[in-house]
């Protein structure tokens, strides 16, 4: 890190607020599909080393899956407001002014929150997390309105409802429970909608980049509809979701580029004050995918126009009648994304217990799904099951408990890649000969502009982010090409390669490489191990408050953008009860000036004087590159006070005890061995 751009570097994440009920409430929820038992991540630098005091909700790294989890138009995936503040809402005034706000947040509703006048729709911002905590939230007489540009947003585990006027197919009363015109990546899963005046869910005038998953939509005339646009935009898709007693658009899609329908429950009860006129329907230029759906009691379960596609798949229809069409060609869902059906016959009780708002921890009733392949295939050329990382990393079920190996064929993946907190146990392992033949690369920095506006901050910039326990990368090459000399009007030039926030991270025979911030490693008392493996940086360039260790491996110092050789190997935030980076029988050295690099600086995150930052570099060779005082201050914190030492380091680097080299006695290095640091941990390749 640069000195003059140290403050940008200590923001502290903001705490989470409580707005009309403590957050406790917010952290008993997780839902029941797509993890919802994630632990907290994300946020600037700061994090890295001191958490807030209020941790953000369990589920808040959720993300969406189907179309709304392509990277598109700037936007990488859907996951709302976790990178944002959590705050709690029981009333109007305090959920419209967090849902318009520019910042991202999680919003958590906790009350039911009667809406005046009687329709409105709340406009919702970009980079927002709108969910319930479990059963109470609810949206009574109104709903949510996503305008143009609008963008990454999650609304989860609400009942939306009640707007209803007195008359069906009300065509005065334009009140929905979701409408959004123009709006993309949009995730809507497990809410209760009903009973509205009218649309309960219109994606509108090339809104894409939806998912809408495991809902209940009833007691309706117009359940869903898609289009309101003569182009040929929007990517939908729409799974899990049970819906009856709605007489039209179930859905309704019009003008639809890629319409992905499965494992969709319809039903119609006989002798009920609402009759169905047709089910999915397909109209305009759609081209849709249906497959292993369960239509009951439903007319006209599957209409088409002359113009439109429908492909079917396997569904089950039980005492429907009428037009049920197919024809044309459409597309390969999984050219998009991954994704498992559930069979058809298994639909109707798989959705009547597990679709809607779910209840705390310990009460949710969607059934577990089984486990995935423990092997999974990616390589760029469509030869594996998937073309890039990430869409792999997606297809791993949620609370795996068994190892899933990806193997990556050799290649460029220009791509960000997260394994989340909730699927553990993941190993990415490049198939080449060479760590150099596979190659994840990005190129963002702290500063640099995301599509909204925002700029990613220190951590949010990193082209791996490792959330997962037990994560193991293996022959393979981990890149952030941020070029420096060419941005140099951005401020903010940290740009992380890897970044790591699990427990038992496992780094074997990899490349990881940047030039500032090139390895965060994020955690209290989180293990690391590295071994057999390069890190190439500049300043900061392995840095955080895990308990790291780089064993047996190669540190190579490179030049600034510039060609002047200045920098510091080292900047860690430990915990004062914690173990910093220890760095063991590793070679330090580079094509850089003799004497231009320190082994390190003290980092006090956000100005945490209680934190006490530790670094031991033991047995290891040294390059003339480091200077002959190793050690220095950072943002006023002197060295001194915190915990550096050395041990039996050889090479024209290394240097005899002093007062500004510390040096271990050997029953001090008899405690700071690999051993102490990994505790009961022994990692193993797997």
């Amino acid at each position: 890190m640069n000195d003059a751009r140290s403050k940008a570097r200590h923001r502290r994440r903001k705490p989470a607020l409580t707005v009309g009920a403590p957050l406790a409430v917010a952290a008993a929820l997780a839902l029941a599909h797509g993890g919802g038992l994630l632990g907290a991540g994300g946020g600037d630098r700061a994090s890295a080393a001191a958490a807030p005091a209020v941790t953000a909700a369990a589920w808040a790294e959720d993300v969406a899956d189907g179309f709304a989890s392509v990277d598109s138009q700037g936007q990488k995936g859907t996951y709302g407001g976790r990178d944002g503040r959590t705050v709690t809402v029981k009333t109007l005034a305090d959920l419209e002014k967090y849902a318009t706000a520019s910042e991202p947040y999680v919003i958590v509703v906790a009350a039911a929150i009667t809406v005046n006048p009687v329709g409105k729709e709340i406009k919702v911002a970009s980079d927002k997390t709108i969910v319930g905590a479990g059963t109470a939230g609810q949206i009574v007489g109104g709903g949510f309105f996503l305008g143009t540009g609008v963008h990454n947003v999650i609304i989860r585990n609400l009942t939306i409802r009640d707007t209803y006027q007195g008359t069906w197919n009300d065509k005065d009363h334009d009140f929905d429970a979701v409408q959004m015109d123009g709006a993309h990546h949009v995730w809507i899963d497990h809410n209760d909608l009903r009973h509205m005046a009218d649309g309960l869910i219109d994606v509108r005038k090339d809104s894409t980049d939806v998912t809408v998953s495991w809902n209940r939509l009833s007691n309706d005339n117009k359940a869903f509809g898609i289009g309101w646009t003569d182009n040929l935009v929007t990517d939908i898709t729409i799974h899990h979701n049970w819906i009856r007693e709605t007489e039209q658009r179930n859905p309704s899609t019009d003008n639809a580029a890629h319409a992905h329908l499965y494992n969709n429950y319809l039903q119609d009860d006989p002798n009920t004050a609402i009759t169905s006129s047709y089910g999915n329907y397909s109209r305009g230029r759609t081209r849709m995918v249906l497959e292993n759906s369960y239509f009951q009691g439903v007319n006209n379960p599957v209409t088409k126009d002359a113009t439109a596609t429908v492909v079917q798949r396997g569904s089950v229809f039980s005492g429907t009648s009428g037009r049920n069409e197919s024809g044309g060609t459409a597309f390969d869902p999984k050219q998009f994304y991954p994704y498992t059906l559930d069979k058809a016959a298994d639909v109707p009780a798989l959705l009547k217990s597990g679709a809607g708002p779910r209840g705390s921890i310990g009460t949710t009733t969607t059934p577990v799904k089984a486990a995935a392949a423990t092997t999974l295939t990616v390589a760029k050329d469509g030869s594996g099951q998937y073309r890039t990382v990430q869409a792999a990393v997606d297809a791993v079920p949620a609370g795996n408990t068994a190892r899933v190996d990806i193997l990556v064929a050799p290649g460029t993946y220009r791509e960000t890649v997260t394994i989340p907190a909730n699927k553990p146990h993941v190993t990415l392992r490049g198939t080449g000969p060479s760590r150099k033949d596979t190659v994840i690369v990005e190129g963002h920095a702290a500063g640099s502009t995301k599509p909204d506006g925002s700029t990613y901050g220190t951590s949010g910039s990193a082209t791996l982010h490792v959330l997962g326990a037990d994560t193991q990368l293996r022959n393979l090459s981990v890149t952030n090409d941020f070029d420096e000399g060419a941005n140099q009007s951005v401020t903010g030039q940290q740009a992380v390669a890897l970044r790591t926030n699990a427990d038992k991270v496992f780094l074997d025979s990899v490349i990881v490489s940047g030039d500032q911030d090139t390895l965060l490693l994020d955690g209290s008392g989180k293990r690391v191990y590295l071994t057999n493996s390069y890190v190439v940086g500049n300043v900061d360039f392995i840095f955080g408050g895990a308990t790291a260790v780089v064993d047996r491996s190669v540190i190579t110092l490179k030049k600034r953008w510039n060609g002047t050789s200045a920098g510091y190997v080292v900047a860690p935030s430990t915990a004062a009860a914690d173990k910093g980076i220890l760095i063991n029988r590793t070679t330090i050295s580079g094509e850089v000036s003799d004497g231009s690099f320190y082994l390190g600086r003290n980092w006090h995150a956000g100005g945490n004087a209680a934190l006490d930052p530790q670094a031991t570099v033991r047995n290891s060779t040294l390059s003339a590159a480091i200077k002959s005082t190793p050690w220095t201050d950072m943002s006023g914190f002197p060295w001194k006070d915190d915990r550096f030492a050395e041990y039996k380091n050889t090479g024209a680097g290394a240097g005899a005890a002093s007062a500004d080299r510390p040096q271990l006695t050997d029953a001090q290095a008899a405690g700071q061995e690999v051993a102490d640091w990994l505790g009961d941990w022994t990692p193993t390749a797997g």
